[in-house]
């Protein structure tokens, strides 16, 4: 699978650890940086794997930042991605099966074996397809405001 990946500052320890993993399952991971400890402003990173998410160059992206809210926010601004901000395995599943996630956003100070557990299920889970969630779904893609 090819996935995108970008971190602020306050990622870059674990976006190395986390790209590291990934490629060691055999994934295309293509890193969008920030790759120093220098302060950043997270929305251009963020808005790299989103344009990446549109252009269909990733089929995953997975953001980084102190929180990971900012990140969430910021990468949901563009059309066609669907960020879920994830503390847990039960909220990867579920933003996967219901939302149908392209997305996934981390805080920085998650454990890393949380954060592996957590890929896992987001990589693996699919879309449910069910009627009421593709309803759902659409009616967020067709809002314009």
């Amino acid at each position: 699978m090819k996935i995108g990946i970008a971190s602020d500052h306050h990622g870059i320890k674990a976006k190395a650890k986390i790209k590291k993993y990934l490629e060691h399952l055999g994934h295309d991971v293509i890193d969008y940086g920030s790759n120093n400890l220098d302060s950043v402003d997270y929305p251009i990173y963020a808005f790299k794997v989103g344009e990446s998410l549109k252009k269909e160059e990733i089929q995953i992206g997975i953001l980084i930042c102190g929180t990971g809210i900012g990140m969430s926010i910021t990468v949901n601004k563009v059309k066609g991605v669907r960020c879920a901000l994830v503390h847990n395995i039960k909220e990867a599943k579920l933003s996967r099966l219901h939302n149908n996630a392209n997305c996934i956003a981390f805080s920085s100070n998650l454990n890393m074996f949380r954060i592996k557990d957590i890929l896992d299920v987001f990589i693996k889970t699919k879309f449910s397809e069910e009627e009421r969630h593709t309803r759902r779904i659409e009616m967020i893609d067709n809002y314009d405001n």
